[in-house]
């Protein structure tokens, strides 16, 4: 056991975590895969005790590379991390029924995607900072609803 409370069992070199392991901190959250030099690192699941789990690449203790969260009863994602933001491709999965399919950067929609309204209605294009860009909005029949240019809806 270490001064903070957390348990580590596996393997050791150098007297931190190194290869396979698992890490059981005092408010129930575990982690169990690989490490290097004492931090999650390659392939790994993290769950916490709210529920909330992630399973997929670590790089230096964060999440990094391909990956899914999942979030009961709210959301779940799957796709690229970059610094344990969600980046590159990925899908985002609400549990009322909306959906977004594209680029993430920073954790925000960046660049081409679409976002899909538990109604129907959609809207395709370009995103940037989280905000629609330039596409167009459908409706659930496929009537143009609106348009938006340089993130304003026209």
């Amino acid at each position: 056991m270490w001064p903070n409370g957390q348990k580590y069992v596996g393997e050791i070199k150098d007297w931190e975590a190194n290869g396979q392991g698992t890490l059981t901190s005092p408010d129930g959250s575990k982690y169990e895969g690989e490490f290097k030099d004492g931090l999650p690192n390659g392939q790994g699941t993290l769950t916490l005790p709210n529920g909330k789990k992630y399973v997929g690449e670590w790089k230096e203790g964060k999440k990094h590379g391909q990956g899914t969260f999942i979030f009961p009863y709210r959301y779940k994602y799957v796709g690229g991390w970059k610094d344990g933001e969600y980046h590159g491709q990925g899908t985002l999965t609400f549990s009322n029924g909306k959906k977004y399919e594209g680029k993430f950067k920073d954790g925000k929609y960046h660049g081409h995607g679409s976002y899909t309204w538990s109604d129907g209605k959609k809207y395709l294009g370009e995103w940037k900072d989280g905000k629609p860009w330039n596409g167009t909005g459908y409706d659930n029949d496929g009537n143009i609803i609106g348009k938006w240019v340089n993130g304003v809806e026209q």
